[in-house]
C-alpha cells in the first residue's frame, strides 16, 4: 500500500474527523508538558495528519518532526470524549512517512541489526548486554567521553540497563502446577524481558504455577514485533506476527504475557494479519495481572513489609485499558500498604525506544515522574512493563531514592515465599 492509499482510506479519513477539537487531550498529553505547542499535542498531530491526508503538507519537515516527537503513550484515548482512536491513526501516518522516506545506509544497517538480529535472537540480546555491562563497569564509557566520536546513543543504552543481569532464565518446556490443576495457559516472555529482567519471568512462571496452572513456555516464540511496528516496519512486525501466532497454535485456556507493551502488540496482530487464526490468537491474550486477578486460587500469605506505588505501564492503562487488576493484586499481599501517585496516568518517557531516540524530553518526562514517585515515600516501585522497569530504575539511580523497582508478580513471588526477598 502507497503512502497515499493509506492516508486517504476511508478508516483513517474517518478517525480523524471523529475530531472535534475540544482540548481535553493536552492536559493529558506528556510531550504538551514539555513543548507548551499545539503540534505536540494530540489535536495538533491530528489537525497535521488531516493536512497530509488532503495533501497540503508533505509527509517530511513538521507532520514527521511532530509524530516523532509523539511517544504514543495513547493517554489522549482514556480522555477523548469523541473516542478518537489516536493510536491507530499515529501507526498510519507513521507508515506511510516511512514508506516515502530512504533511510540513510547507517540507518538502515541500524535497523537490521536491531530488529532482524538481535530482538528475535533472546540469546543474543543478553550477550550484548553482558558485554556492555562490562564495558560500563570497567569504565569505557568515561574514557569515551574524551574521544572525538559521540557514543552518547550507547551510553544511554548502557545507563538504562540493570545492576545485574539476571541468569535465572526461563526455558521452553512445561512447568507443572503446585497443587491442584486449575487449567493449563501458554507463557509468552518477551525478548528484552528474558534478556535483561529473566527474575521476573521466572516468578512469573512460579505464581502461575502456585495458583494451579501449568505453564507451558512453548518453543519457536520470538519478538513481539512492536518496536518494528511502531518504528514503521510493518514487514518485519507481520512477519514476528504469523511466527507467534504459529508457535501458540496449542489448546491454551490463555496466553499470558507480562509486558504492557508486548501484550497491547499481541493484542493487534488480528488487525495486523486479518485472519481467523490471528482473532484466535487474540481472544486468548491476557496480561498475567490482568489473568491472576480473577484467578488468585491461593491467597499470598508471607508478609511483604513495606510502601508500594505503582507506575502503570501506558500501553497496560491506556491501550488494554487494564487499571484495576494490579492494584488489587498488590492490595491482596499482607504487609505491604499501597500508596496511589498523584498523576498515575502520565507517561514515564521509556515509550518503547522513545528514551533512546529522544533522551531529553526523555528524561524531562521521567524526572516528573520520578518527582511524583519521591513524594510516596515507597520503598517499592511496581511496573508491570518491561521498558518502565527499565526506565524506572534509571530514574530511582538518578533520583538516589531509597527505593526498589519491581514487578508485580515479584512481589507476589516474595508473598507466596519464593523469589528475591524484601530488603
Amino acid at each position: 500500500m502507497t503512502a497515499n492509499d493509506r492516508l486517504r482510506d476511508a478508516t483513517f479519513v474517518s478517525g480523524l474527523q471523529q475530531c472535534v477539537h475540544c482540548g481535553l487531550c493536552l492536559p493529558a498529553c506528556p510531550t504538551y508538558h514539555v513543548f507548551h505547542t499545539e503540534m505536540d499535542a494530540p489535536r495538533g498531530r491530528l489537525a497535521l495528519m488531516a493536512a497530509a491526508s488532503e495533501g497540503r503538507v508533505p509527509l517530511d519537515g513538521a507532520l514527521r518532526l511532530h509524530l516523532d516527537r509523539c511517544l504514543g503513550c495513547r493517554a489522549c484515548e482514556t480522555v477523548c470524549p469523541s473516542g478518537v482512536p489516536y493510536g491507530a491513526l499515529l501507526e498510519t501516518a507513521r507508515l506511510a512517512i516511512e514508506a516515502e522516506r530512504t533511510p540513510s545506509t547507517a540507518e538502515r544497517l541500524v535497523r537490521r541489526l536491531a530488529l532482524h538480529e538481535l530482538l528475535p535472537r533472546v540469546d543474543r540480546l543478553r550477550r550484548l548486554a553482558l558485554v556492555t555491562r562490562g564495558l560500563q563497569q570497567v569504565g569505557l564509557f568515561k574514557l569515551a567521553d574524551h574521544l572525538p566520536l559521540s557514543l552518547d546513543r550507547i551510553k544511554r543504552m548502557a545507563a538504562l540497563l540493570p545492576p545485574e543481569i539476571s541468569t535465572e532464565f526461563t526455558r521452553p518446556g512445561v512447568y507443572p502446577p503446585v497443587g491442584e490443576r486449575r487449567g493449563r495457559v501458554a507463557f509468552f516472555m518477551g525478548c528484552v524481558q528474558e534478556a535483561l529482567l529473566a527474575h521476573v519471568n521466572a516468578a512469573t512462571v512460579r505464581v502461575l504455577q502456585h495458583n494451579g496452572y501449568e505453564v507451558h513456555v512453548v518453543p519457536g516464540q520470538t519478538c513481539c514485533g512492536a518496536v518494528a511496528y511502531h518504528l514503521g516496519d510493518e514487514a518485519t512486525a507481520v512477519e514476528l506476527a504469523k511466527h507467534n501466532v504459529a508457535a501458540f497454535a496449542g489448546d491454551y485456556e490463555a496466553i499470558i504475557n507480562n509486558a504492557g507493551g508486548c501484550g497491547a502488540m499481541l493484542k493487534e496482530y488480528a488487525a495486523l494479519l486479518g485472519d481467523g487464526r490471528a482473532r484466535e490468537f487474540v481472544a486468548r491474550v491476557q496480561d498475567v495481572t490482568e489473568f491472576l486477578a480473577e484467578r488468585l486460587h491461593h491467597a499470598p500469605t508471607n508478609p511483604v513489609p513495606g510502601r508500594v506505588t505503582y507506575v502503570d505501564s501506558c500501553h497496560l492503562r491506556h491501550a488494554q485499558r487494564v487499571v484495576g487488576p494490579p492494584r488489587r493484586l498488590l492490595a491482596a499481599i499482607p504487609g505491604l500498604e499501597l500508596v496511589e501517585l498523584s498523576r498515575p496516568d502520565h507517561c514515564c518517557g521509556s515509550a518503547g525506544v522513545y528514551n533512546l531516540l529522544h533522551p531529553e524530553t526523555a528524561e524531562i518526562i521521567l524526572d516528573a515522574k520520578m518527582a511524583d514517585v519521591a513524594q510516596t515515600q515507597a520503598t517499592f516501585v511496581a511496573t508491570t512493563n518491561t521498558g518502565c522497569y527499565l526506565q524506572v530504575l534509571y530514574g530511582v539511580r538518578r533520583w538516589a531514592l531509597d527505593a526498589r523497582v519491581v514487578h508485580v508478580v515479584e512481589l507476589l513471588d516474595m508473598a507466596y515465599g519464593a523469589g528475591r526477598k524484601a530488603s
